[in-house]
């Protein structure tokens, strides 16, 4: 499996992960906990936010979109910076090898089934769907 694929895999883990941590956050609104748990829970959040954008720029750079569209994106104005922000990373998943099943692909498209609204895209598997690319 091409590291790109494996990247956006880990996108779409890290993007549930991290909506089960949202809607537990909703969910935790009106507990009786301190000051400091309520900011640490958001503060969590916002780590697993860095880390899915982390995950989408890997797999776009891994798939060879240009730096200075991705630092654009980003919002960032040196694509040199940027590139060697992300240089460990690419190097290391360029280099990373998996199949299907050892990254949970069928349990991620059964999580997204299960969660699926109306306004979602409507796809029976779309992170399977990956593997067919290309």
């Amino acid at each position: 499996m091409r590291p790109e694929i494996l990247a956006r895999i880990a996108a779409a883990r890290a993007a549930r992960d991290l909506s089960d941590l949202a809607r537990q956050a909703v969910g935790a609104a009106a507990e009786p906990v301190s000051s400091t748990e309520r900011i640490e829970r958001a503060r969590e959040l916002r780590q697993m936010v860095n880390e899915y954008v982390d995950r989408v720029v890997l797999g776009e750079a891994l798939a060879g979109a240009d730096w200075q569209e991705i630092s654009k994106a980003l919002n960032r104005r040196d694509p040199k910076t940027v590139e060697g922000e992300y240089a460990d990373a690419v190097a290391e998943w360029s280099a990373h090898e998996a199949d299907a099943e050892d990254e949970g692909v069928e349990d991620l498209d059964a999580w997204y089934a299960r969660h699926r609204e109306d306004h979602d895209p409507d796809l029976e598997k779309p992170v399977a769907d990956l593997l067919n690319r290309h």
